[in-house]
């Protein structure tokens, strides 16, 4: 038991310092003083439905806390396909997530990072990508691109700190739709879903 909680404590602060580590050293990709809280990740993995069949795509997974919540919400590892930018966050992320397809990319190059998957839809993409930290026409473009891998009416989900939407609203392309406001996550988050109309 004692062995179990410093396992557990151990890896809870190797988590923290490698996600402090990727904020230092790459803090455009990484965008959070601290890792999302489980409150929010539980929160965004609710929209999921694993009764759908279809694979689970997550962008920015960083220390696993939204994988954790997925799979927890049901979605067996091998239907979840995750993206991860920084190579820092990616061996620990598959030594604690056997079967996860984690992919080392560029989630705004998607064609190119999820080309050993083809076309495969999703039935939502969970993403914890900074994207206040990228113009605009690239937000709008990932959306755009990640919609097109979806059912219709299916989510992709996205947490900001920002009080607004981190993409701009064009109702004739995409409908946005506040989901949430967690205020137990440092800083509190903003979750907003977007789907096509």
């Amino acid at each position: 038991m004692a062995l179990r909680i410093k396992e557990r404590i151990e890896r809870k602060f190797g988590e923290e310092i490698r996600f402090i580590r990727g904020m230092m050293d790459k803090p455009k990709t990484v965008g959070a003083i601290v890792p999302t809280s489980s409150v929010t990740a539980r929160k965004m993995a609710s929209v999921i439905n694993p009764a759908s069949g279809l694979p689970v795509l997550e962008l920015g997974p960083g220390t696993g806390v939204i994988t954790r919540a997925i799979l927890e919400r049901g979605v067996p590892p091998e239907k979840l396909h995750a993206i991860e930018y920084s190579e820092d966050f990616l061996p620990p992320l598959i030594d604690r997530f056997p079967g996860v397809d984690f992919i080392h990319g560029d989630a705004f190059h998607l064609e190119r990072t999820l080309a050993h998957l083809g076309d495969q839809k999703f039935d939502a993409v969970i993403s914890g990508l900074p994207l206040l930290n990228f113009p605009m026409h690239q937000r709008v473009s990932l959306l755009e691109s990640l919609l097109d891998r979806l059912p219709e009416g299916r989510p992709v989900v996205q947490f900001s700190y920002g009080p607004v939407s981190p993409i701009v609203a064009q109702p004739d392309r995409y409908r946005i739709q506040h989901f949430d406001f967690i205020v137990r996550n440092i800083p509190p988050a903003q979750i907003w879903l977007y789907r096509r109309p």
